[in-house]
Order: C-alpha cells, then sequence, then structure tokens
C-alpha cells in the first residue's frame, strides 16, 4: 500500500490535505505534519509517524522546501527502499500522487508526476485566459 506524508513548515500541510478532502473527497493514506507551529520537535513527529507503517507500505515523504530544515530532517529517513523524499511540492504533484490510489507507485511514474507538476506553475497573462466557461 502506498502511503503519504506530507511536512510543512507551518499549516501549508494542513492545507493541502484540507484541499484533497475539498477535491477528492477522501484523504486515507495521507498523513500531514505541520512543523514548527510550536515547541514541539518536528523529527519526534517523523519518527513516531514512521514508527508505526508497515515495512511493506511504500512511503512518499514530501516537503515543502529542497534544502529547508523539514526537508534537512526528513533526508535522513528517506535511505530505505520503501521510501522516497520529494521537496517543493505543489498541489498539482501531490494531487496526482494521491488521486492514483493506494497502489505502488514507480520511481518512474513519480519522476513523470515531478516534471509535470512543474508545467502547472505559470504566468497567468489576462490577455490569454479564455473568455468561455471551460477555462480548464
Amino acid at each position: 500500500m502506498k502511503k503519504c506524508l506530507i511536512a510543512t513548515h507551518g499549516r501549508l500541510a494542513s492545507g493541502f490535505k484540507s484541499s484533497l478532502e475539498i477535491l477528492l473527497g477522501s484523504t486515507e493514506g495521507i498523513s500531514v505534519i505541520d512543523a514548527y507551529l510550536d515547541e514541539t520537535n518536528f523529527e519526534d513527529h517523523l519518527i513516531d509517524y514512521l514508527n508505526t507503517q508497515n515495512n511493506e507500505d511504500q512511503i512518499i515523504l514530501m516537503s515543502d522546501l529542497y534544502g529547508g530544515s523539514v526537508n534537512q530532517v526528513m533526508s535522513r529517513y528517506a535511505n530505505s527502499s520503501n521510501r522516497i523524499l520529494i521537496a517543493g511540492v505543489n498541489l498539482a504533484f501531490v494531487l496526482e500522487v494521491v488521486a492514483r490510489g493506494s497502489s505502488h507507485i514507480s520511481k518512474e511514474e513519480i519522476e513523470f508526476l515531478v516534471e509535470e507538476s512543474r508545467k502547472a506553475i505559470k504566468i497567468v497573462k489576462l490577455e490569454d485566459v479564455p473568455l468561455e466557461d471551460n477555462f480548464f
């Protein structure tokens, strides 16, 4: 089974989960850690999460900033064959990973989704926006 942990500075992780609930309904298999909101230790929360996971499960770890403190801590725990860490995630990436269901996802698929989610970042020029109702 595929499990996802989103960890970010502040409440961004909870925001991702809230958006997933609106867009997909279910967020089964999705856990979040909103880091540095109080004096609790982020690494302790991460270890607690990892200790509750099954070794057969694929764990996709997601962080907000490559090289940021959350990502640095998570990178220490991404050294297992069933774990992969992706930094700098956006909602497009998270949505695609979660929408693929609970089965394992290959590293090639993840690499493809990373490339595709980069395409979701655009400068929106009003003259390029269609006036029709089916903009997306």
